[in-house]
């Protein structure tokens, strides 16, 4: 769908926001993602964003809508992963695991069905299986030798499952093993392994020292953009996912073709 330039240009610098303060400051990230869905609700990488900025800040109902919503628009299977997580967000690893087996996963190119792996091994271990979590971690991806994206965090989930059944010397293993493909800093391996040798940290800096944080202010032309809203929000599209045991009928009444997830 395509925006008048000015409204095109309002939508794009809140969307930028969004991407610039999303993990550091998810809240405001999210602010700023209402005032884009406010002024573009049928583009469908709006609600993309829209539906990340509510999952970094664990509203996951909305999220889950705001992912239907976007995914409906595209056709795409990109997100099936994310949307799985969010229903075990609320509390429905059932459904989760249920999505693991669905069709869309065969589609995902090999990050995503690497996601939807670390989802269902996390949705088991909500379930209280460790063993299966363990197992669901386990394949080609875990073995290999080369490092990709993902692998720091995959190596990561599989070595904290093992912890979690106790298994602390394979744990300390791939912790190592998550640390040495971590370029980036992804994870805490170092802090995980250190912990499990009995090694604490001690804050150089003291109470006083600290400094606060500074806080990013949400800018008049992305206010005044909403107020001069050009392609407003249905009520329907405002009131997506904020109650979690409406959040499905809610969706159907707004997207009427998005298919839900099978109840387990």
């Amino acid at each position: 769908m395509s925006l008048p330039k000015t409204l095109a240009e309002d939508v794009a610098r809140n969307l930028v926001m969004v991407a610039r303060l999303i993990d550091e400051d998810p809240e405001q990230a999210y602010a700023y993602s209402r005032i884009a869905l406010r002024l573009a609700s049928r583009v469908a990488a709006v609600r993309e964003a829209a539906g990340f900025a509510a999952y970094a800040t664990q509203k996951y109902a909305e999220a889950l809508a705001e992912f239907r919503a976007s995914r409906r628009m595209t056709g795409s299977v990109e997100l099936w992963p994310v949307m799985a997580d969010c229903e075990r967000g609320l509390g429905r690893p059932e459904r989760a695991m249920d999505m693991a087996g669905e069709p869309e996963v065969q589609k995902l190119d090999k990050a995503g069905q690497v996601e939807m792996r670390l989802v269902a091994a996390g949705a088991r271990r909500d379930m209280g299986q460790i063993d299966a979590a363990i197992v669901t971690l386990q394949g080609p991806e875990l073995a290999s030798n080369a490092v990709h994206s993902w692998t720091p965090r995959l190596r990561y989930a599989y070595a904290d499952a093992l912890l979690e059944a106790g298994r602390e010397d394979e744990a300390r293993e791939w912790f190592g093993k998550a640390l040495e493909a971590d370029k980036d800093g992804a994870t805490d391996a170092s802090d995980r392994l250190a912990e499990l040798d009995g090694v604490d940290f001690v804050d150089a800096l003291g109470d006083d020292d600290e400094q606060p944080a500074p806080t990013a202010a949400i800018d008049d032309t992305a206010v005044v953009a909403e107020a001069d809203d050009a392609d407003g929000l249905d009520d329907d599209d405002q009131d997506d996912g904020q109650d979690d045991g409406q959040d499905e009928q809610e969706v159907d009444e707004q997207d009427d073709d998005v298919d839900g997830p099978a109840k387990a």
